[in-house]
């Protein structure tokens, strides 16, 4: 996918976790499966190994995934590849995304781990040619400040804790801001675009424990109720993990949404 692209409908289809519900969770097949159903960006979670290798895992440990209750910060990464067989490098995620668009999560938040890292994820990307197609998120506004004084180029996404910071995001160096799809208000909605920021939503709870006045569903889930809703906001990318429920309730709409840092 381009930074304009071309057969993409408004919003974006993004397959959280690369498509959750079509395949495991942050794997080539789960890629495949997602670019078939129609999502226009796949999504997926970097971790680091302790000997410094980008993995695309979720959970800071390996309980969920495999029963191992490690760190993914305590393993290497033959070791994890013993464990999880099917587990991906940035390198082999940036390969399994093309054509689409990849949004990369950083999950670290360390600004001294994420300043040594940075130029590693962006360097990465370049000598891939993939700059114009990521997106990359960033927790922490200084980490974003950082990366855009990096790269120019490249798409930076706040997954910012509080829903009314879009000013500072932008201030930061940010093109997009994600909203909780139980704090995505018209209001919300209209301040990010006031600040010239694209509206990513992420369907489902925030937490593993129910909060109250959210959508009743696990993170990356929802209805086609809860869509309509979202639609009705004109988000500029949904993230959820099956990508075929919005392809289905996107139908019809023309408006085209890049990825271009501007």
């Amino acid at each position: 996918m381009s930074a304009q692209p071309p057969a993409s409908g408004r919003p974006l289809v993004i397959a959280h976790r690369g498509g959750a519900l079509l395949a495991p969770e942050n794997t080539a097949e789960a890629f495949r499966a997602a670019a078939a159903a129609g999502a226009d960006m796949v999504e997926t979670d970097l971790r680091l190994t302790v000997d410094a290798v980008l993995v695309c895992l979720h959970d800071a440990d390996l309980k969920r995934l495999c029963g191992d209750p490690r760190a993914v910060a305590e393993i290497d990464l033959a070791t994890i590849r013993r464990l999880l067989p099917s587990v991906m490098t940035l390198q082999d995620a940036i390969a399994a995304s093309a054509p689409l668009g990849l949004l990369l999560d950083v999950k670290l938040t360390e600004r001294a781990v994420v300043s040594r890292i940075l130029p590693r994820i962006l360097a990465e990307l370049s000598e891939a040619g993939a700059a114009g197609r990521i997106l990359l998120g960033l927790r922490d506004l200084d980490l974003i400040a950082m990366a855009r004084a990096q790269a120019r180029e490249v798409a930076l996404l706040a997954f910012a804790a509080d829903p009314d910071s879009a000013a500072r995001a932008r201030a930061a160096g940010a093109n997009w801001f994600r909203l909780w799809q139980g704090t995505a208000t018209a209001k919300r909605a209209a301040a990010v675009r006031a600040e010239g920021l694209k509206l990513a939503v992420m369907v489902g709870q925030p937490r593993s424990v129910a909060l109250p006045d959210y959508p009743p569903f696990p993170v990356g889930r929802v209805d086609r109720e809860g869509l309509d809703r979202l639609l009705a906001l004109s988000p500029d990318a949904v993230l959820l993990d099956d990508p075929r429920l919005l392809v289905e309730a996107r139908a019809g709409h023309a408006d085209v949404t890049g990825l271009s840092p501007g």
